[in-house]
């Protein structure tokens, strides 16, 4: 079977190619037929602002490698108190079964930090919404906090490495 000339060239003119369009002055969004990879990271590199860094949201795991909010979230949750809802709550709700619990008080590590380590591809959202449940205001606050101060400096350095 031979191919001719004409459909080759029909071909070509069907293809999509990658057009990038000049952003206007107070525009900063591009427009790609082809979302790939290498112009992904381009478009990130150049303005901070390609698809997949704008939609990722912070995860357990991303807020791990901040160490004072770490800090604050163990003297916040991990002291046993019989009015104040604590780490063992939030582990509770999130399945963990009662011998897991007395497991990780026997530990030497913190059982705030063994709970986050478990949980670390969930989102801070919905440890935030964990906190919403249980009326923890102060540490609900501090995540909101990190969320918008912390979170578009450290994340978006970390995520970007990924691309």
């Amino acid at each position: 079977m031979t191919i001719k000339r004409k459909d080759v060239t029909q071909r070509k003119k069907k293809e999509k190619p990658c057009i990038i369009f000049q952003p206007e002055e107070d525009d900063d969004t591009q427009s790609c037929a082809d979302d790939s990879p290498t112009a992904l990271k381009k478009s990130c590199t150049e303005n901070g602002s390609c698809s997949l860094c704008t939609s990722h949201q912070p995860t357990i795991s991303d807020l791990l490698n901040d160490e004072d909010l770490l800090y604050m979230m163990r003297i916040k949750l991990d002291p046993s108190h019989p009015t104040v809802k604590n780490w063992r709550n939030f582990a509770s709700k999130w399945g963990m079964t009662y011998d897991e619990l007395c497991f990780l008080e026997q530990k030497q590590q913190s059982p705030t930090l063994e709970f986050l380590l478990r949980n670390s591809d969930r989102t801070v959202e919905q440890l935030i919404d964990l906190c919403k449940l249980y009326q923890r205001v102060d540490i609900e606050k501090i995540l909101q906090k990190w969320v918008e101060k912390e979170w578009p400096k450290r994340g978006h350095e970390a995520y970007q490495k990924n691309i």
